[in-house]
């Protein structure tokens, strides 16, 4: 088994790294930065990779970097972690260079990196593709109209997505929670004027009612390896139970 990562240097994605391979699991980690992994563990290959950069990532897709380390593997893993808050401003505030940027990381890596994986892992019994979402995609927040609508967007992609992928293929876009990490801080320092719902927010850390990074990358890994995963495209961590 071998697992491709985005968004791996801080966070839940750092934390499903280390946990990934702390199971043995090698991981090729896509960011635009790079960490100095842990010792111990499988083995983690770190691309300096901007994804927000959609002809980049093209670039990168035509080598042959994804198909050599997932050459061989049995089951493969890809879970797209990475992306954006921003930009957190009322309808008719937004910059459009700000837009683009969210899109490209939130929804057009994410699809890109799905077909991808499922081509270049084609000698492969078993796939299965984590899209990262969040209740927001689901329910809507002022101020965040680019957010919401780019988590609703890989919702919807893994729903499509379930009913064309091939034979032994599991897709699912997963709500994690809310979790200990910097897009919180970056919610917190929001001006309430952009985010009415600061202050639920601030009531979360206050209250300590964040999940820890290292406990969510656990029950995230945790269901995408059960025999539960993908039986439904959308679901929300807190709904599962462990195992």
């Amino acid at each position: 088994m071998k697992a491709v990562l985005t968004g791996h240097t801080r966070g839940l994605g750092a934390a499903i790294a280390n946990v990934l391979r702390e199971r043995g699991i090698p991981v090729l980690a896509l960011s635009r930065g790079s960490v100095e992994a842990p010792d111990g563990g499988a083995p983690m290959r770190q691309v300096a990779l901007d994804l927000a950069d959609s002809a980049a990532l093209e670039r990168w897709l035509r080598g042959a970097a994804l198909r050599t380390f997932l050459d061989g593997c049995d089951e493969a893993l890809l879970i797209n972690n990475a992306g954006m808050l921003g930009p957190v401003v009322p309808l008719g505030a937004n910059v459009g260079a700000d837009i683009a940027r969210a899109v490209a990381l939130n929804v057009a890596a994410p699809l890109m990196l799905a077909d991808a994986f499922v081509a270049a892992s084609a000698g492969a019994t078993q796939r299965r593709i984590a899209h990262i979402s969040s209740g927001a995609g689901r329910s809507p927040y002022a101020g965040w109209g680019v957010y919401c609508a780019s988590k609703a967007a890989l919702d919807h992609h893994a729903r499509a997505a379930q009913l064309d992928a091939p034979a032994g293929t599991r897709i699912v876009s997963l709500a994690p929670g809310v979790i200990d990490t910097a897009m919180q801080a970056e919610i917190r320092a929001t001006p309430a004027g952009h985010f009415p719902l600061k202050a639920r927010f601030e009531d979360l850390k206050r209250d300590g009612l964040l999940t820890p990074p290292e406990d969510g990358a656990r029950r995230l890994v945790a269901f995408m390896l059960s025999e539960r995963f993908g039986s439904d495209p959308i679901a929300d961590l807190r709904d599962v139970a462990d195992e």
